[in-house]
């Protein structure tokens, strides 16, 4: 039997001010390995990061649909979004 694990989405605002969204199941390890400078490769050369907003998601392919309708929000809408959970302009 296979325990599904735990996936999250998270947003995190650079040092620059930008905010990058992404997913993982360990979402400690990640930001840690952002900050190392050994996540993605946005936010290498955007040191540190500061987690802002993550939410638990079912399964990886939520996670991903999820991750990517956030991407396509405005700066705007994600920064909404950060301040107030109910706020999900999301279909």
């Amino acid at each position: 039997m296979t325990i599904d694990k735990q996936w999250v989405v998270y947003i995190v605002e650079c040092s620059d001010k930008t905010l990058y969204t992404g997913i993982t199941n360990n979402l400690t390890k990640r930001i840690a390995t952002h900050n190392k400078g050994k996540g993605a490769r946005y936010t290498k050369t955007r040191l540190p990061i500061i987690l802002l907003w993550h939410i638990d998601v079912p399964d990886k392919s939520s996670a991903l649909k999820l991750e990517y309708k956030i991407k396509q929000l405005s700066k705007a809408d994600k920064i909404n979004l950060v301040n107030d959970i109910s706020y999900l302009p999301i279909p």
